[in-house]
Formats: structure tokens, C-alpha cells, sequence
């Protein structure tokens, strides 16, 4: 039986596809999530004001891949330390943010969040809330890198001593 886990950590394309490569993840999708209006456009979310985040929700299979592998590769793929921003990304709906699904992995963010505090100079800005509705992105942004032929962004979304 799989289960859902949902990250935001900028722009959603290269945070799908360092997810896409992790065994035990069954399925991604990006979406927008974390905010006020009902089914957005990414034109909307772009925005800004509509108050949802670029997301990747991932299915996954926890006897293949636990929850704490998927938080590991979340923090590995963008700067915790930045404010509604990720490479030349700016604006809300690029904020980092671990969107939880059960009470288990709230814990499991809030653990590994602390944490990480020690990698970094700064303070990790990562918001930790449950989950509301997922609303999929529309078409052509799934899977976007692999249908341009790329297998991640070209932006250097982390760097070291943040």
C-alpha cells in the first residue's frame, strides 16, 4: 500500500524529477497547494496571490523507501534558508514547505527540520503544515524536464553554508 507526502521547495519541475529518481517512489505529481482559491491556474498561482505554493505530492511505497529518505532528499534539492525564494524564483508559491499527511510524518518533519538547523547559518525558513487540497498542475508542467530531455534544472538550487 502506498502513501502521499508533499514538498514544496520551489520551482516544482526539478524538485519532481530529483524525486522521480528515488526508489520506492511509485508516482509524482506537481500541483499547487496551501492556499485560498479553488482550482488555480499556474498563471494564477504565479501571481502570487492566491496564496498556494508549487508543490510535489509523491506516492510512495514505505517498504521500499521511508518517509525520512524523502525529507532527506527534500532537503538536499533547495535552500531551506530562503524566504518565498529559490534561485532567480521569487514569490510565495516558491517557499519551502513539507506539507504533512498524518500526524507521523508531522513529527518526522518537525524532528528533521531541527536537525538540519545544524547545517546551516541561517535559519531554516521551512513552514511544516498539514495538508489541505491538492489541485494537479495542468498537463504540460508534469514530468516537464523529462519531456524537454533534461533530468534536472540547470539553477543550483543549494548552496553550502547557507
Amino acid at each position: 500500500m502506498t502513501e502521499k507526502a508533499t514538498f514544496g521547495a520551489g520551482c516544482f519541475w526539478g524538485v519532481e524529477a530529483a524525486f522521480r529518481q528515488l526508489e520506492g517512489v511509485t508516482a509524482t505529481a506537481v500541483g499547487y497547494l496551501g492556499g485560498k482559491l479553488e482550482s488555480p491556474t499556474y498563471e494564477q498561482v504565479c501571481s502570487g496571490r492566491t496564496g498556494h505554493a508549487e508543490v510535489v505530492q509523491v506516492e510512495y511505497d514505505p517498504e521500499d523507501v521511508a518517509y525520512e529518505d524523502l525529507l532527506a532528499a527534500f532537503w538536499r534539492v533547495h535552500n531551506p534558508t530562503h524566504r518565498n525564494r529559490q534561485g532567480w524564483d521569487l514569490g510565495s508559491q516558491y517557499r519551502s514547505a513539507i506539507f504533512f499527511h498524518t500526524p507521523q510524518q508531522q513529527a518526522a518533519a518537525e524532528t528533521s527540520k531541527r536537525e538540519r538547523q545544524g547545517d546551516h547559518r541561517k535559519p531554516i525558513r521551512t513552514e511544516i503544515t498539514p495538508a489541505s487540497r491538492f489541485y494537479r498542475a495542468e498537463e504540460y508542467h508534469q514530468r516537464y524536464l523529462e519531456k524537454q530531455g533534461r533530468s534536472s534544472c540547470s539553477v543550483a538550487l543549494r548552496s553550502t553554508g547557507s
